[in-house]
């Protein structure tokens, strides 16, 4: 191979790319690992077994991604701007960190968490808003060897608990509140409540952000400013091992239970730096603003860690994007020079459905590539966001990838190669999907549809899940044998590019984030009078896809609104607000088949209003329900 293909320039090279990776993949992607710092070479670069599953990179190889993110900028980039913190309020100011002020603060942290007694393996869990400390948090676990697991700050003190107790987080990093739009929120007494379940937390260190007077058990919390009086900023970078576990990242599944995905430091370092500077073809004066927050992957991959690795300046926002008005997002674009932007389709929608003169007062002249990222884009977004946003000269890089997959796998690369609406295009270079039938053959011919799968493993795939090797194996490797099976079906068209159409299994994809039906069913039926639920999803002009709930209760429903609301409050309680149902429709029964299964194809049809697709309803225990479902239709 010629060459290492760190940076696709022409369609002409990413084909030339896209071959030399499937021809010679372990010295394709030794290329890519062979720009970073290791403190050991690794001995082997690849071993996989997908039915097993096992899959290990860079064998042998000692890094710490910190020096990474971190130390090898310091000589040519220490002065330059890193992070570029606004905050929900624009009225308060912005602040700046070089790579050198970031390294610094990240090293004190680190020490903090070392005083605290936090060591290499212990994992610990981060509930923090979208501020400084919280990135600089996450990076000062990755310095000390210790497993971060960030949970999102919206979810609710049982979510933070469930995910406490299944990775035996010994910490807890957190703020005292938190400040969303207009409104000022609670963060530590969540964590309070969350820790009344859980008894492997030993610390809690408390970020001031909103200066309120909050709890503080003595000798188990802690301030955070407090803390740093006593640490300076030397701290070594803890020597790790290319497979040792970096961070767990827990996102829904089919079942009940949050499934811990589990990435390492070597291969998700390496794919998220060669994913982060490809798709978005960052240039070295680049300002890069992503809006998704650190408590998804999107976060973890495309703010935390792959602007760093490649040396980039980026934007971090506290806020949302409709506060004080719907032109937020690009009053920041102008205020800081944004070329790129990396956002949800939700967020578009959201923003479309504002009106255009919300975008009108901005010149967004500084705007050089955009991206989407969480769900497929409708097409009627997407050339709403080109036209508005990138005056039709922005290339739009509409990525598909997930939690477990670590970086972007399916995406155009902007301005290289070209871009279809609604369409994620061609895999990157190194990334080998293929389309099978039900029965798990493969379609080689374009312009079909099927099951989107991985034959071959790329650096940043997920490698187990928490404490549950079978689960991993399970979900993602026991549906075609020898393959990485996605869950979203997919379509390629004449030119080979991919279409994502959607999950295949009972998971709904609410604003680009996924939920496990089971999961909020068990939410539902914690409320008072509920007997049992079904819940499906359903086309959404904003979200992508809505909720609804079918609900049984043990009385006739007097007051629907009242119970609703006591609904809404359960889901809100067990998950968090983000995951409430959209529809809730009070029925006497349920569609099921004589052995007790619900048929999921008949309440989605019906939630879709395709009331005269429902199929066969003969093998229904009781097909007289579907009547009262149908007529009864939100």
């Amino acid at each position: 191979m010629s060459r290492d293909f760190s940076r696709i320039r022409s369609s002409e090279e990413y084909h030339e790319a896209m071959r030399a990776s499937i021809q010679d993949p372990a010295r394709f992607w030794e290329a890519q690992a062979e720009r970073f710092t290791w403190m050991a070479k690794w001995e082997k670069v690849l071993s996989h077994d997908f039915e097993r599953p096992e899959v290990k990179w860079f064998l042998g190889g000692k890094l710490n991604i910190t020096e990474n993110c971190l130390d090898r900028h310091l000589g040519e980039r220490g002065n330059k701007l890193a992070l570029i913190w606004e905050p929900n309020d624009p009225k308060e100011r912005y602040l700046r960190l070089t790579y050198r002020e970031l390294y610094e603060q990240v090293c004190r942290y680190a020490n903090v968490l070392k005083r605290n007694g936090i060591r290499k393996g212990d994992r610990v869990a981060i509930y923090m808003p979208m501020i400084p400390e919280l990135m600089v948090a996450v990076l000062a676990c990755a310095r000390i060897g210790a497993i971060h697991s960030v949970v999102f700050c919206g979810f609710s003190a049982q979510s933070l608990a469930d995910r406490i107790n299944d990775a035996e987080a010994v910490a807890v990093l957190c703020s005292d509140g938190m400040f969303r739009g207009a409104k000022e929120m609670p963060v530590k007494t969540v964590v309070d409540d969350a820790l009344g379940q859980c008894s492997t937390v030993k610390r809690v260190i408390v970020t001031e952000r909103v200066q309120w007077s909050v709890n503080m058990v003595a000798g188990r919390d802690v301030w955070l400013h407090d803390e740093l009086e006593h640490v300076d900023a030397d701290c070594p970078a803890e020597r790790m091992d290319a497979e040792d576990p970096l961070f767990i990242l827990y996102t829904s599944g089919s079942t009940g239970k949050p499934k811990g995905v589990v990435h390492t430091c070597g291969g998700y370092m390496v794919y998220t730096d060669y994913s982060f500077r490809n798709v978005f073809q960052v240039e070295e004066s680049d300002v890069f603003f992503c809006t998704a927050d650190v408590g998804w992957i999107t976060g973890h991959s495309y703010m935390v860690y792959g602007p760093t690795l490649a040396g980039a300046t980026q934007v971090m926002f506290e806020g949302v994007p409709t506060y004080p008005d719907a032109g937020r997002f690009w009053q920041i674009v102008d205020k800081h020079a944004v070329n790129i932007f990396y956002t949800a389709p939700t967020a578009i929608r959201s923003l479309m459905a504002h009106g255009i003169d919300h975008v009108l007062p901005y010149s967004l002249h500084s705007l050089k590539v955009l991206g989407t990222v969480g769900e497929p884009i409708n097409e009627e977004a997407w050339h709403w966001y080109k036209s508005h946003i990138g005056k039709n000269r922005c290339p739009i890089v509409d990525t598909w990838w997930q939690t477990e997959t670590g970086g972007i796998l399916i995406s155009s690369l902007a301005g290289v190669t070209d871009e279809k609406p609604s369409h994620a295009a061609y895999p990157l270079p190194g990334v080998q999907p293929v389309l099978l039938t039900p029965d798990g053959k493969e379609i080689t011919e374009n312009e079909v549809e099927g099951m989107l799968c991985m034959k071959f493993p790329w650096p940043s795939i997920l490698r187990t899940t928490w404490g549950d090797h079978e689960r991993c194996r399970q979900t993602y490797f026991s549906n075609y044998k020898g393959y990485y099976f996605t869950g979203d079906g997919a379509k390629r068209d004449a030119q080979g590019r991919y279409r994502i159409i959607g999950r295949v299994d009972d998971v709904i994809n609410v604003s680009g984030h996924r939920f496990g039906t089971a999961e909020i069913e068990s939410a539902i039926n914690a409320a008072k009078g509920v007997v049992e639920s079904a819940v499906v999803g359903f086309p959404h002009d904003i979200k992508g896809q809505g909720i609804y709930a079918y609900v049984v209760t043990e009385e006739p429903v007097v007051d629907a609104e009242a119970m609703r609301g006591n609904i809404i409050e359960a889901v809100s309680a067990g998950i968090g607000r983000i995951a409430k149902p959209d529809r809730i429709q009070f029925v006497s029964g349920l569609p099921k088949t004589r052995s007790g299964k619900i048929m999921r194809r008949i309440l989605r049809k019906v939630a879709e209003n395709e009331l005269d697709k429902l199929g066969d309803t003969s093998t229904l225990l009781d097909p007289t329900v579907v009547e009262e479902i149908k007529a009864g239709r939100i």
